[in-house]
């Protein structure tokens, strides 16, 4: 059997921005529901673990089979490292592989921006603009997720004011020559510049919170999406508590959101019951006013799928 093979560039020919999101949003509103999603699986791997994520539609089925080895960035390799295997559904045929670390890379700012975009819709109209200008936008992170937040912010927020923050001047001035080079304006933020921002994007390795959520001012839209696992956490208790919360999926939130768990227990989140991502593009969401929102995301196995099925029907293989 020959299984075609989609490599990273032809995943990202494939999967333009407003395509990926709008691909992701369609699967919301027509046959996703992000419950019924299946758990990331876990499993010991030599100098690691591995990391697999299995999902199904009627048509397609697949999974991401990734290592994670966290001694690699020392030997000059990536830390993740995977691939993507396509399924037909009715079959169990398999039908395509993919470069799985550009499969995340895109699925994951594709889900944010989709959400932060709809947040942004839902919002109560302010009796005046909070601050004249363009939306402001902060991102903390240098690595690939808030490059590709970035990329993803420029192309579904074009008149957006982009800034970035790291903890290594020189990560963020290779990253804003990067995006330069590609005509996508960034400067240098830090995070004095939180109370200002009407979006902050959280893709980081940061175990810890990354500022006083106290700061965020009522209006804005945090977006904490570069970790999981309930041991880590982006953003503080106060910021939780003091929000309106958006989840990609309220089980997997339970399972795997350490910024939502312990600001609130478990058995608090299930009585809130805090809208998930298709209640979101349903309209089935509304915001407070005078309070920040939080959306929450732990990357989910349904939006792999999502992408490997675009770049499957659309894709040059090699």
């Amino acid at each position: 059997m020959n299984i075609p093979y989609f490599d990273s560039a032809s995943v990202r020919a494939a999967a333009p921005w407003t395509t990926a999101i709008d691909a992701i949003e369609q699967a919301l509103l027509n046959v996703v529901d992000p419950e019924d999603d299946s758990p990331r699986l876990f499993s010991p791997a030599p100098n690691g673990e591995f990391l697999l994520m299995p999902a199904t539609n009627r048509e397609y089925s697949g999974i991401k089979a990734l290592t994670v080895a966290p001694a690699n960035p020392a030997r000059g390799l990536e830390k993740i490292q995977g691939v993507y295997i396509l399924f037909h559904s009715d079959t169990s045929t398999p039908l395509a592989t993919m470069d799985g670390n550009e499969l995340t890379a895109i699925r994951t700012p594709a889900t944010t921006l989709l959400a932060i975009k709809h947040i942004l819709a839902s919002a109560p109209r302010p009796a005046a603009p909070r601050h004249p200008g363009p939306t402001r936008v902060l991102v903390f992170g240098t690595g690939v997720q808030a490059l590709n937040h970035l990329r993803a912010a420029h192309a579904v927020l074009p008149e957006a004011s982009l800034a970035v923050v790291g903890r290594r001047p020189e990560r963020v001035s290779a990253l804003i020559e990067q995006l330069d080079a590609e005509g996508i304006e960034v400067r240098p933020g830090t995070p004095a510049e939180v109370p200002d921002a009407d979006v902050v994007i959280c893709a980081t390795s940061s175990r810890t919170p990354l500022f006083d959520g106290g700061l965020v001012a009522p209006g804005a839209v945090v977006a904490a999406v570069g970790q999981h696992g309930l041991d880590a956490r982006e953003v503080d208790a106060a910021l939780v508590r003091r929000s309106d919360v958006v989840v990609e999926g309220r089980a997997s939130a339970l399972r795997e959101a350490g910024d939502l768990i312990p600001a609130r227990s478990a058995e608090e989140w299930q009585a809130i019951r805090p809208a998930n991502l298709r209640d979101l593009v349903k309209g089935d969401f509304g915001r407070s006013a005078g309070k920040p929102c939080l959306y929450a995301g732990v990357g989910m196995a349904w939006e792999d799928l999502v992408i490997a099925s675009l770049v499957y029907e659309g894709g040059t293989r090699s």
